[in-house]
C-alpha cells in the first residue's frame, strides 16, 4: 500500500480551510492508499496519526512511529497559500525525487501571483481585466491609477487566496486604505478593472483519457462580490450547473482547458471568469481549490454525478503512473 502525504495547513492566513480540505479528500480517497496528514505550522511540520501529531523531518521526509521511520511514497499538497498553492513544497519534492499529485513548481508559482499569470495569459490572446502592478501602497497617486483604470477598481495581493485582502474600491478616497489591507497579506498588489457580467468557475483536471472540464458553477454574491465572507460563511449563492446557455458554457469550458495546458497545470485546478457581452475574461487560476465541504469542486463534482472517491482515483491513477 503506498503512504501518500497529504500536506496541509500553511504559514498564511488559509490555515484552517486547508485543513477542511484535507479532511475532505482524507475521508474520500481511495482505499488502496494510506493518507496521513502532513500539517505545516509556523510551529513546525508534523504528521497527524489516530490524533497524535508526530514530528516530520524535513531532511529524510520521514516521521517516526513506535520507533520505526516511516516514509511516504508520494505527496499530496493542499495547502492553500504559502509554502504549497506556491510551488515551494513542490520544488523540495523534486529535489527529494518524491512523486507528487499536483501541478510543478513554475505552474504553481505561475498560477498563484494574479499579476504574472495574466499577464502570461494575455500574451495568448485570453482576455484579462486591465490592471496595474504596485510594489508599494505611494508608488502611483490615486488621480492616475483612476484615470488608468476608472471606477470601481478591484484591489487585490498579487499572492494570496480565498479573497483574503481584496476590496472593491467605489470612490478614489478609498484607495489608500485598500492598497493597506492588500500589503498586508502580499509583498505586491494588483488591481484591476471592474469588471460588470456573470462570474463563473470551471473546474479541469486532468485523466488517462484528457481532460475533463466540470459542469460551471456560477457565483452570485450577497456582498460586493466573492469575499472570504461569501465564499465561506454562507453570503453566496453558488448555482451550479450556471444559468447560462450550453454554448456560452461550453466556451467557458474551452477556454479553461486551454488554460490549463498553456499552464501545464496538473490534478485539479479551479479558473474563474467574467463572463462580459458572451466573452469570458479570466479572473483567477486556483491550482489548488478549495475542497471543504463549503467549496465549490465538490459541488460541481456531485452535479456531474461523480463521487469525490472516483475523482481522485481518476487522478492517481494519472498522475502516479504518468
Amino acid at each position: 500500500m503506498k503512504r501518500i502525504g497529504l500536506f496541509c495547513g500553511g504559514l498564511s492566513s488559509e490555515f484552517s480551510i486547508s485543513i477542511l480540505s484535507a479532511n475532505t479528500i482524507q475521508s474520500h480517497f481511495p482505499a488502496e492508499f494510506e493518507v496521513v496528514k502532513i500539517v505545516v505550522s509556523t510551529n513546525g511540520w508534523f504528521t497527524e496519526v489516530n490524533e497524535e501529531q508526530l514530528p516530520f523531518d524535513l531532511n529524510s521526509f520521514s516521521y517516526s512511529l513506535h520507533g520505526a521511520d516511516q516514509t511516504i511514497d508520494a505527496g499530496l499538497i493542499y495547502i492553500h497559500g504559502n509554502p504549497g498553492e506556491n510551488g515551494k513544497i513542490q520544488a523540495l519534492l523534486d529535489m527529494k525525487g518524491i512523486p507528487y499529485i499536483n501541478s510543478g513548481p513554475l505552474a504553481s508559482a505561475l498560477s498563484f501571483d494574479k499579476w504574472y499569470c495574466n499577464q502570461f495569459l494575455r500574451a495568448f490572446d485570453i482576455p484579462v481585466a486591465k490592471s496595474i502592478f504596485l510594489t508599494s501602497v505611494s508608488e502611483k497617486s490615486n488621480e492616475e491609477i483612476v484615470r488608468t483604470l476608472g471606477l470601481p477598481i478591484f484591489v487585490k495581493p498579487s499572492d494570496s487566496g480565498s479573497s483574503y485582502g481584496i476590496s472593491k474600491v467605489k470612490e478614489a478616497s478609498e484607495l489608500n486604505a485598500a492598497l493597506e489591507t492588500a500589503f498586508k497579506e502580499g509583498k505586491t498588489v494588483v488591481l484591476e478593472s471592474f469588471l460588470d457580467g456573470i462570474e463563473v468557475t470551471c473546474g479541469v483536471y486532468g485523466t488517462k483519457n484528457g481532460l475533463i472540464a466540470l459542469p460551471l458553477t456560477e457565483i452570485a454574491s450577497e456582498n460586493e462580490f466573492f469575499d472570504y465572507d461569501a465564499k465561506y460563511n454562507g453570503k453566496s449563492q453558488e448555482i451550479t450547473p450556471a444559468r447560462i446557455s450550453e454554448d456560452l458554457a461550453q466556451k467557458v469550458q474551452d477556454r479553461a482547458k486551454k488554460i490549463y495546458q498553456l499552464l501545464q497545470l496538473r490534478s485539479i485546478a479551479r479558473i474563474d471568469f467574467m463572463i462580459v457581452n458572451n466573452e469570458p475574461f479570466v479572473i483567477e487560476v486556483n491550482t489548488t481549490p478549495g475542497f471543504s465541504p463549503a467549496s465549490i469542486v465538490p459541488q460541481m463534482l456531485a452535479c456531474a454525478g461523480t463521487p469525490i472517491h472516483d475523482f481522485w482515483q481518476e487522478i492517481t491513477s494519472y498522475e502516479l503512473t504518468a
